[in-house]
């Protein structure tokens, strides 16, 4: 639990626009998930995050020009990148050869998507797991007791109200793309 003891406050920021990455710097979130960054913008972007104080995700299954192998993993870690997001357990894995910080993204959409994610997360090990939706707090629930790793809920959460659900449900952070919830003191 070591590399993931930075969490501090219980918001992540998700960012898609440079509007959303602007905000986010100056908000008081750890956490900033890049959705969609570049081979051009990158390493710009990490040293932002890091002047701002935050921790830099890249979610390496939407970036542009950056390979979804060892070598876009290496070229992430020395752009600085603290970890990736993504849903390949093989590149979880492979993060780990670069000492990423890695967050597995899994999709709840039935009571079968549990079991077959509890068991990638026994294969992969990531230091995070992220279940989407967030809204799904039943699931939360039972999937944050199922594992021995931090839990952030993301996807579809608009409310304070969803954010202090999934929080209670059992979730460690939740990542939202709505702006007026970054500041958020829960």
């Amino acid at each position: 639990m070591a590399k993931v003891d930075f969490i501090k406050n219980h918001i992540a920021a998700a960012i898609r626009t440079e509007k959303d990455f602007s905000k986010a710097l100056r908000s008081d979130v750890d956490m900033v998930f890049l959705l969609h960054v570049n081979i051009m913008n990158v390493s710009q972007c990490v040293k932002e995050i890091h002047s701002a104080g935050k921790k830099a995700f890249v979610h390496i299954d939407f970036t542009e020009g950056i390979g979804k192998d060892r070598y876009g993993l290496e070229y992430l870690a020395k752009q600085g990148v603290d970890g990736i997001c993504t849903t390949r357990t093989n590149l979880v894995r492979m993060a780990k050869e670069f000492n990423l910080i890695t967050v597995q993204r899994f999709f709840m959409i039935d009571s079968h998507s549990v079991g077959t994610s509890v068991d990638s997360i026994r294969m992969s090990k990531p230091d995070i797991v992220e279940i989407m939706p967030a809204i799904v707090t039943k699931k939360i629930k039972e999937f944050s007791s199922l594992v021995d790793v931090p839990v952030i809920a993301g996807g579809l959460v608009e409310t304070e109200d969803e954010v202090r659900a999934a929080l209670d449900a059992g979730a460690t952070v939740v990542s939202t793309g709505e702006r007026e919830l970054w500041t958020l003191k829960v």
